[in-house]
């Protein structure tokens, strides 16, 4: 009888950490594309249907004008914008909507694209820490209750802003270091802050040769694992890198992403990674190219791409990954609203599904949750894709919004069991 007990016992506890594990990744999305940066969600009872009289749970307005996508952390949002002339953070309580606080962080630069603003980058959360990027420069940390724990501008460090349109590279979270990416006609640049102190750690001069508006880029930088140590994979600049996170050192570089130098290249949607495949989208969305981490790591160079086409790809949303398979949104003049799913290893499409025509375009990236696909247009509708378990999944809902003013630019996001939209002016939470 004691052995039966002690057996339960030790069975007990394996089993309360996986499912406190569990439970905590849906609580949190710390990260723009979330915890893995692949832009897939833990659950599997995700909304499919809503519309404005329906399975709204709440709706809040938002102060000024941001792009950026919501991150959450016990039971907050936290959320960008630029208002009254400053940058701005806001936290909303996840139960009710309600904003908790808000705390400015420099002055708002506004933005230069229609579809722009000063704040684009999504935050991030780390335990009590919330970091904040903007347009201007600024970077910040601020913990749970609002209070600023230290900031600095990087423009002012490190040289000015010299895009062309608006900054929308995201921060990327290291175990030890919040990391970021600035890919311009200019001071082009990887830098790595400590995350409690806001010490520079190290920074990494990332001057390739890509012709004029090529040498911007607006990806966000991913973290990848090479032989078990962390590192940072940046996709602009008509090239590939890797570099070691604890470091900055570089480990691998992939160029040829522009054999004829084009000008005019700049590059939107960022990179994902699933195992060792490392997906890159680039030439305006009409390249897709995998490559393996590892084999780039070791500094293989072209023998680390694993295929190629140029008759799919994504401008500027960002695919997601998952399980071997990744989906990728086309947002070109002829493959507008086009959806295909990417088997990672071969490089072949296992399914195609073509939105209905509209004027409207694409610029959020989709996320998967559940058993389907989250695709969100510019005017705030969202269709719903799935089963993807099936062979050839299906519309199953297209779900409209009265706040479909142009232009919805961040992604959908879950939270437990339902699901975070930023539309132009509001924040919505949905439920079943």
């Amino acid at each position: 009888m004691r052995r039966r007990i002690l057996q339960i016992l030790s069975a007990l506890c394996f089993i309360l950490p996986v499912l406190a594990t569990t439970a905590s990744a849906g609580d949190s999305w710390p990260q723009w594309r979330g915890e893995f940066q692949n832009g897939a969600a833990t659950g599997d009872k995700f909304p499919t249907k809503w519309s404005q009289e329906q399975g709204i749970a709440w709706q809040s307005e938002l102060p000024g004008l941001g792009g950026s996508t919501p991150v959450t952390a016990d039971k907050t949002a936290y959320i960008t914008t630029g208002a009254q002339d400053k940058n701005q953070l806001l936290a909303f309580d996840l139960e009710t909507g309600k904003q908790k606080w808000a705390v400015a962080l420099g002055s708002d630069r506004g933005g230069k694209h229609r579809k722009g603003s000063g704040s684009n980058p999504s935050p991030v959360v780390d335990g009590d820490h919330i970091f904040a990027y903007f347009r201007s420069g600024d970077l910040a940390s601020v913990d749970s209750s609002g209070k600023i724990r230290w900031s600095k501008n990087l423009q002012s460090l490190f040289g000015e802003d010299t895009l062309w349109w608006d900054l929308g590279s995201s921060p990327a979270l290291t175990k030890s270091a919040i990391v970021i990416a600035v890919m311009q006609s200019g001071p082009s640049y990887l830098v790595a802050f400590d995350k409690d102190t806001g010490k520079e750690l190290w920074k990494f001069n990332r001057a390739l040769n890509a012709p004029e508006e090529a040498a911007q880029s607006y990806s966000t930088p991913i973290v990848v694992s090479v032989k078990g140590e962390e590192a940072i994979a940046v996709m602009g600049a008509d090239h590939l890198t890797i570099n070691r996170a604890s470091d900055g050192k570089l480990l691998g570089k992939l160029g040829g992403f522009n054999p004829n130098q084009e000008q005019y290249w700049r590059s939107i949607s960022s990179p994902v990674a699933d195992s060792n495949i490392i997906l890159c989208p680039y030439a305006r969305g009409d390249t897709l190219t995998a490559v393996s981490i590892d084999s780039l790591a070791e500094g293989k160079g072209k023998d680390a791409i694993l295929w190629f086409r140029d008759d799919l790809g994504s401008d500027v949303p960002t695919p997601a990954a998952h399980m071997g398979r990744a989906y990728v949104v086309s947002d070109g003049k002829s493959s507008k609203g086009t959806v295909t799913c990417v088997n990672l290893t071969s490089g072949q499409s296992e399914w195609t599904v073509k939105l209905p025509k509209s004027r409207g375009g694409y610029s959020s990236s989709p996320l998967i949750a559940g058993n389907h696909l989250y695709v969100t247009q510019e005017n705030g509708s969202t269709f719903v894709l799935g089963p993807l378990d099936e062979g050839q999944p299906t519309i199953i809902a297209k779900n409209v919004i009265a706040d479909d003013e142009p232009f919805t630019v961040a992604s959908p996001i879950p939270y437990r069991e339902s699901l975070l939209l930023r539309s132009r002016h509001k924040l919505y939470r949905i439920m079943e």
